[in-house]
């Protein structure tokens, strides 16, 4: 990867004579990009291109070997092309190409991967832009120039949206280390690109426009041992997107809250549009991550203000009132009508003296957390004068763990001031939106930092349970069935030691009585068939018998009803469950995500989940400190704290039981497509929970 990154010499393989075609483009861009390192222009024909001899093939450049080759031929030469490359020990093999998987050519590019790869080397793409790397000065693609200087490795899936953004970083002084296009990602992908940048000494921060992983896990691995800020922009989450599913775990994970719960452990920032892209990542490679809770902001206008106060709450950074003591401090520095409360209000009678001063006794104050300069253009100072004073109050702190940004709103001179900050790593904005924004994301950092790696322990408990709950899964594919009854999956989740009430299957009213008197009144009765999934739909289910003579009213009804519903369905008989006591219910499902596999979701349960959608989701497996920070994330969670004089439910079994599903779906991966665990009962703190309702389904083999 360093010799695709930092190459010292490049060939390009298509490279043409013909002003405007991409083999010409490619060959002008490094030459007017300065790059220094050794340029072999591969043509059959031409003698020179772009005034640099040519070769007939990469075997016949004076070289033992080649740091890059830059494929521009046709779709049909590239595999002989590639060929002939390999031989010449090519390290990078970097396709601009297209017409390979994207329009179905699968075979063709596995070719070429299988060349590639065999010789040790790697393939960038096919169906690419190019690399366009400013460390070296090497614009290896047919984008016009090598973009903005800065410290963002901008990595993209998608090669237009790559050039449209490399003009675009000029126009924001959107700092880039490098811009690199990965196209169909036959196998470069943008875990190795997370593994290189980590590295990397140019870069600070990574920003990633991903339309799909291809590998989920290894991106998750790549992600939370990157120890650098990466943030991505997510496109094609609607929800058209996902297939249907049979349970309810499987509809309501979307691609959204998966690639969100994926990111999440990965530590990656999710940026809602490209705008929270490139300004969230002008800040994440300048500034450091924002390690207390408190911005204090400082500003000429009371309106700005304002609206930063909103955007801050917004992003989850909430302005709070500064100390007394932090006050007094800021008072002497603004008129008597000023506020120093925060928004800090200097009005505009106090020039750059009073946001020099002032952001002096912020940064070292020990509650602030960053800082935020918002600048509205008057007639009475000078934006060039208020960059000065933001600057210098810097240097007069010296080196601080604080991060700073600022927003300035005006015309010419605003944007010239703003320009002078950014060339000094202080990231400014246009709108108070915009700074709190990228201000929320280096304090998003921060956690991320602070919670470390909470790497997944297996219980020490559950070391037959694998075992155990394949062999219910055997039986159950051996008589030709793609999902478990409620009764086998019981097994299954009783393997894994996860609390389930006590029950017995009957097959006849005499056996559920009996059943009932073994288990005591009151007791539940539910029907058990594979074919029958929602039970109460089919008149399936009676609640709270309390003798002989209901419990067997209560199967033949229940036999008779599910007959009605589906007359081919086989049912297997009535399950007699104890009565769970009352409690708050919640679900604890898994969907097997083609990306990421096993996701676990959880939220509240019951019916309220179809319509609520109030859930979340980790990918498995996670510890159960991973499962405690779920609950708060969803918005029902006071209800589980106790409300109205109730007592709180028992969030820390519930968190053991969700580490353990995830255990469970982990291990049976190559087995289950879905779990839906609905409801799970969450009795009082410390009196643990039953998991009253359980589903499995199968994948298809």
């Amino acid at each position: 990867m360093e010799r695709i990154f930092n190459p010292q010499s490049v060939a390009v393989i298509g490279a043409s004579a013909r002003v405007g075609s991409i083999g010409n483009t490619v060959v002008q861009n490094l030459i007017d990009g300065k790059y220094a390192g050794k340029i072999f222009p591969i043509n059959p024909t031409a003698p020179e291109i772009c005034g640099i001899k040519a070769f007939k093939s990469v075997a016949d450049c004076p070289t033992e070997s080649i740091d890059l080759a830059v494929y521009t031929v046709p779709e049909k030469a590239v595999v002989n092309c590639a060929r002939d490359a390999v031989k010449k020990s090519v390290a990078g093999h970097v396709v601009i190409t297209s017409g390979f998987s994207e329009v179905g050519n699968t075979a063709a590019e596995n070719e070429l991967y299988d060349i590639i790869h065999k010789s040790g080397g790697r393939l960038v793409g096919p169906n690419i832009v190019g690399l366009l790397l400013n460390n070296c000065n090497c614009n290896a693609s047919f984008a016009p120039f090598l973009p903005y200087r800065g410290k963002t490795a901008l990595v993209s899936q998608s090669g237009a949206l790559l050039i449209a953004l490399d003009g675009t970083t000029y126009l924001r002084k959107f700092g880039c280390s490098s811009m690199v296009s990965l196209g169909n990602m036959a196998d470069v992908d943008f875990a190795d690109c997370l593994d290189f940048y980590t590295k990397d000494p140019h870069t600070g921060c990574i920003a990633l426009y991903i339309e799909g992983v291809k590998n989920g896990r290894r991106f998750l691995e790549a992600g939370r041992h990157c120890n650098k800020p990466v943030i991505a922009l997510k496109s094609g989450v609607s929800a058209h997107g996902a297939a249907a599913a049979a349970s309810h775990t499987g509809s309501l994970a979307g691609a959204v809250k998966i690639y969100d719960a994926a990111f999440n452990q990965a530590k990656v920032i999710r940026a809602m549009d490209l705008d929270e892209l490139l300004d969230c990542s002008l800040a994440l490679s300048m500034q450091p991550a924002m390690k207390g809770k408190n911005v204090v902001v400082i500003t000429n206008g009371g309106g700005i203000g304002v609206l930063s106060s909103d955007s801050a709450e917004q992003f989850g950074i909430p302005l709070e009132t500064a100390p007394k003591d932090l006050q007094e401090l800021f008072k002497p520095c603004m008129p008597s009508f000023g506020s120093a409360k925060n928004p800090v209000d200097i009005t505009g009678g106090s020039g750059a003296k009073g946001y020099e001063d002032c952001i002096e006794i912020a940064l070292k104050s020990e509650w602030v957390g960053a800082v935020a300069v918002l600048y509205c253009e008057t007639a009475v100072t000078v934006p060039d004068q208020i960059a000065d004073a933001v600057l210098a109050a810097i240097k007069k702190v010296g080196k601080t763990d604080k991060p700073i940004g600022g927003c300035f709103v005006g015309g010419n001179l605003c944007q010239e001031a703003a320009k002078k900050m950014i060339e000094n790593n202080i990231p400014v904005y246009d709108n108070p939106k915009k700074l709190m924004c990228a201000l929320a994301a280096l304090r998003q950092v921060a956690k991320f930092q602070e919670r470390g790696n909470d790497e997944f322990k297996p219980f020490d408990d559950c070391k037959d349970s694998k075992a155990k709950a394949l062999e219910v899964i055997k039986a159950c594919r051996a008589n030709g069935r793609g999902a478990l009854t409620e009764y086998e999956a019981r097994q299954v989740f009783q393997a894994y030691n996860i609390p389930v009430p006590k029950a017995r299957l009957a097959k006849t009213p005499e056996e559920a009585a009996a059943a009932a008197k073994e288990i005591g009144y009151p007791v539940v009765m539910k029907i058990v068939s594979p074919q029958i999934l929602h039970k109460s739909d089919a008149g399936g289910v009676k609640l709270n018998l309390k003798d002989d003579a209901g419990i067997k009213e209560a199967f033949k009804a229940i036999m008779e009803s599910c007959h009605k519903y589906n007359e081919k369905a086989d049912l297997h008989g009535v399950l007699i469950g104890e009565m769970a006591p009352w409690g708050k219910e919640v679900i604890v499902g898994c969907v097997n995500d083609t990306t990421f596999g096993p996701t676990v979701m959880f939220g509240m349960g019951g019916i309220f989940v179809e319509v609520l959608k109030d859930v979340t989701f980790r990918v498995a497996p996670f510890s159960v400190e991973t499962a405690k920070s779920m609950l708060p994330e969803i918005k029902s969670y006071p209800i589980l704290k106790g409300v109205r004089g109730e007592k709180g439910r028992d969030t820390d079994a519930l968190a053991v039981v969700m580490s353990r599903v995830s255990q469970m779906v982990w291990d049976l991966k190559e087995e289950v497509k879905e779990v839906d665990a609905n409801p799970v009962i969450v009795y009082e703190e410390t009196q643990g929970l039953n998991v009253v309702d359980a589903r499995i389904i199968l994948t298809a083999h």
